[in-house]
């Protein structure tokens, strides 16, 4: 079983390419899901509107469909808008300029790599999840508090920045491993688009020496590796922001 017939180091890449995919995508859904919180706790109804849309789409639909949604109809929706967008400039400028020859204003092609849309989709799913967790964490906040801010005359930046953010973080750490775990896991699904990530290693691994049992065990391990850090680091941040807290 631990003969990986030298396949030893194509998997380390794969791992190291999964990591990449998970880190990134946790640091788009991060910035989702904060700018969704705030905006469903927004005063704006608009902002509340569109924050709702976002989560209750995106939590409605299968994470497999979204990757493939992104990575083939994103890219056929890019192309054509880059199309009529020349069609337009060219007929434009055709209108004021009769012997106007056609340009390519724009690239007339964009491919986007099976890396950019991974991490696109993986962090636009977890940041709707993001945005429910974070949202719960503001409002386990005591509202006292920030009003005592307003009061010795902060600003509504400094008294997110040193009020309500280290409190919420507090609040948020549960759910928040919680999506990171479920995130790492999901990274397996970039496989399915082409990216050369540590399943698509392992499977291209097992198909050539016909031991699927061993290679995928071998993805597993190391999946497991990794969500077993993940949830060690994430009681040490735990226990420290939880040190004055009874």
């Amino acid at each position: 079983m631990l003969d990986l017939k030298g396949y030893e180091w194509s998997l380390v890449e794969g791992a190291w390419i999964t990591l990449q995919v998970a880190l990134l995508s946790l640091v788009l859904a991060m910035i989702l899901g904060m700018l969704g919180a705030l905006a469903k706790l927004s005063p704006y109804r608009w902002a509340r509107a569109i924050a709702t849309l976002y989560t209750t789409v995106i939590r409605g639909i299968p994470d497999l469909v979204l990757m493939m949604l992104i990575f083939f109809g994103g890219q056929m929706l890019l192309n054509d808008s880059l199309y009529n967008i020349n069609e337009w400039l060219n007929n434009y400028f055709t209108s004021s300029d009769p012997n106007h020859e056609w340009t390519e204003y724009l690239p007339d092609y964009i491919e986007i790599s099976p890396f950019v849309a991974g991490i696109l989709t993986i962090g636009f799913i977890f940041g709707a999840y993001m945005a429910e967790t974070f949202r719960g964490a503001i409002l386990s906040v005591d509202k006292g508090e920030l009003e005592a801010g307003k009061a010795y005359g902060m600003s509504s930046f400094l008294s997110f920045y040193r009020i309500l953010l280290p409190q919420m973080i507090r609040h948020a750490l549960p759910g928040f491993g919680n999506n990171w775990l479920v995130l790492l896991k999901t990274t397996a699904l970039v496989s399915i688009i082409g990216l050369d990530d540590m399943v698509r290693k392992g499977a291209l691994a097992a198909g050539t020496t016909q031991m699927p049992f061993t290679f995928y065990m071998t993805v597993a391990v190391i999946f497991l590796i990794f969500t077993s850090f993940s949830t060690s680091a994430l009681k040490w941040v735990e226990r420290k922001f939880s040190i004055h807290t009874r």
